[in-house]
């Protein structure tokens, strides 16, 4: 698996973004670099063939998450700033390098993206949903009755979460605009 140039452009970026989200000593740019990174992944997303993932990751990540935070720091008094990065903790550092070696160990075992043989796209459940989804669910495209009809259940927890989100974040507003 190669990345091209844009995917290596975009994963340098998020891991930038992460990076400073988690070293800046000001609250409001470890916000902003928050909300930088979550952008990226979203695009990242939207390249890996996952739009509906990364819509979801730019409404709640990088837009109801990214408010929530600044209006949590209008409500808090900040402290003046002496410094721009946090000092690092090295045994932090030591355990977030483990895990991201432990996860980059797995990616060269990932099939390339958009391969016709890969055991996800040519495998037995894929199969079984192309050539019965219709005929079960009458749902004519068949991701929507993967996610409507067969993971329903699944899809109605995300949807309670989505709603929870939004009336906290509506609530949240609403005091805004009183107070």
């Amino acid at each position: 698996m190669t990345l091209t140039t844009i995917e290596a452009a975009l994963l340098l970026f998020v891991v930038g973004c992460a990076l400073g989200s988690a070293l800046l000593k000001d609250t409001l740019a470890a916000v902003m670099a928050f909300a930088a990174y979550s952008l990226g992944v979203s695009v990242l997303w939207l390249i890996l063939q996952a739009p509906d993932v990364g819509l979801t990751e730019a409404a709640v990540g990088a837009g109801i998450m990214t408010l929530l935070f600044l209006l949590a720091l209008s409500n808090t008094s900040s402290s003046d700033v002496n410094r721009l990065f946090e000092p690092i903790r090295w045994r932090t550092v030591a355990l977030v390098a483990g895990f991201v070696l432990l996860i980059g160990v797995t990616v060269p075992a990932l099939p390339a993206i958009g391969d016709p043989n890969s055991a996800v796209v040519g495998g037995e459940v894929t199969q079984y949903y192309i050539e019965n989804a219709y005929a079960e669910t009458e749902v004519k495209n068949a991701v929507t009755a993967v996610l409507a009809a067969y993971r329903g259940f699944d899809t109605l927890g995300e949807g309670v979460v989505v709603f929870a989100a939004v009336v906290v974040t509506l609530s949240v507003l609403r005091r805004e605009v009183v107070a």
